[in-house]
């Protein structure tokens, strides 16, 4: 992408006034997509795009300039540009590159760009197929298709000098089920950071009828009582409440600002002793992983709570700085647009000792969560909102109906504390989180597990 003496130069002419740290991010990406309603072509795109950005720092103060003219001449400028903006009487200079030559953790055996795009719009067709046949009450698919290659290259003053191939793969479905007065809706989305070999690992068939599924169960629903009682929540995307309710809460994004509830904190009991919570970027293939993050440093497998007891948080450079904390390898942006900033990369909690039977016959009476949907939450104080995709009621320890409309509310700090039931059937699943550096790939899980009380919204 850059050759290396212009590399030297750019973030020399970064350091011309005074600058105590300055970086270069460039990304080359291929990006691909076909979309299908109903078994037929909607949209099929392609394209290519580059651009780098620099990155300046005087102290805890940053600054950063991007563009999509990648040419020495102007990246140069637009160092310089950062530069005047911010001005110190001392000088620094450029540390000599540390080239490291890092493991794959994410070995791709089929590149999606050499599949043809007739196989691609295949698996759809078979997908859609598949959920309009579950079910008369089926009366509309959407399926889709995503590949995105991208090659980065991230340099700074203090010699890092890191390059990575990163391969992205993604099946989605979701199926409508509709009735006289209503529609609900069934989805998946299994993805990887993997290439054609994402469709040997899922059958799209099975994965399509899962999603007609959920929508047929759910047209057929009663309403959701409300209360507060017991909420069994399932395994895989279940998980997606701690990461939006508990886990931003630990990125040194807002911890540095004294913006979460779990500043200042660590070392402290924070959550049932049943509960651990792990980040680890280095996953093989994995929706999130990556060999090193957005600003070079490697991936790690950080332990966030253990036991209940806050160990750490996710730690980027410039918080870093900020709170006098070590970088940990979680520093993440969409693209060269953004500048990086502590993001998730594959957030789970960790398995229990209770089977899935035994916490829902442990269970007189409650709600069983067992697909969740969207939600909203405020990072400040934890509090969330989420709706259920797929509920059933638990009575005299058996799952019973099914239920719609169902919400989940609560604060992640309380509901940490009334896990009292931890399943040991991990699943991970996929999704895109949005924050400060843009939208990005995580992937969220959990075991099955159970929250002795929470306020469920519903209609019934």
């Amino acid at each position: 992408m850059l050759k290396r003496s212009s590399v030297e130069n750019i973030i020399t002419a970064a350091l011309e006034t005074g600058a105590d740290f300055a970086e270069l991010y460039a990304e080359r990406t291929e990006q691909g997509s076909i979309g299908m309603v109903n078994g037929r072509v909607e949209t099929a795109q392609s394209g290519l795009s580059c651009g780098a950005g620099v990155r300046l720092f005087f102290g805890t103060q940053a600054i950063y300039g991007y563009a999509n003219d990648m040419s020495e001449k102007n990246l140069i400028q637009i160092a310089r540009g950062c530069a005047e903006a911010m001005k110190s009487s001392v000088q620094h200079s450029r540390k000599n590159w540390r080239e490291t030559v890092r493991p794959c953790i994410n070995p791709i055996r089929i590149l999606p760009k050499n599949t043809a795009k007739s196989q691609k719009a295949e698996y759809l067709r078979l997908a859609a197929e598949a959920a309009k046949a579950y079910s008369p009450s089926i009366t509309q698919t959407r399926t889709g298709f995503l590949e995105v290659s991208k090659h980065v290259l991230v340099a700074n003053s203090e010699g890092v000098w890191g390059e990575e191939d990163r391969v992205r793969t993604r099946f989605t479905v979701e199926a409508v089920a509709s009735s006289a007065s209503e529609k609900q809706r069934g989805h998946f989305g299994p993805g990887g950071s993997e290439g054609m070999e994402l469709f040997e690992r899922i059958n799209v068939e099975e994965t399509a009828r899962e999603a007609a599924r959920i929508a047929v169960t759910m047209l057929g629903a009663k309403p959701c009582p409300a209360g507060k009682f017991p909420v069994v929540i399932d395994n895989g995307f279940g998980g997606v409440i701690f990461h939006e309710a508990c886990g931003h809460g630990l990125e040194a994004t807002a911890v540095a600002r004294n913006a979460s509830v779990f500043a200042g904190r660590l070392g402290q009991q924070i959550a049932s002793p049943l509960v651990t919570a792990i980040d680890d970027g280095t996953i093989p293939n994995a929706w999130g992983s990556s060999a090193m993050d957005d600003e070079g440093t490697p991936t790690a497998r950080n332990v966030l709570i253990e036991n209940g007891v806050l160990k750490s948080y996710l730690v980027d450079r410039l918080n870093g700085r900020k709170m006098g904390a070590a970088i940990t390898g979680s520093s993440r942006r969409q693209d060269y647009r953004f500048a990086p900033t502590s993001r998730m990369t594959n957030t789970c909690i960790a398995p229990g000792k209770s089977t899935p039977e035994e916490i829902i016959a442990a269970t007189e009476y409650g709600l069983y969560a067992r697909q969740m949907g969207g939600g909203s939450v405020d990072p400040a104080t934890g509090s969330f909102n989420f709706a259920v995709l797929e509920g059933y009621m638990i009575r005299n320890g058996k799952i019973a109906e099914p239920v719609r409309g169902a919400t989940l509310i609560g604060k992640g700090p309380e509901v940490l504390w009334d896990i009292d039931m931890v399943g040991n059937n991990p699943k991970r699943a996929q999704g895109m989180c949005g924050s400060k550096s843009g939208s990005i790939p995580t992937d969220v899980g959990q075991p099955m597990l159970r929250v002795s009380r929470m306020t469920v919204g519903g209609r019934g």
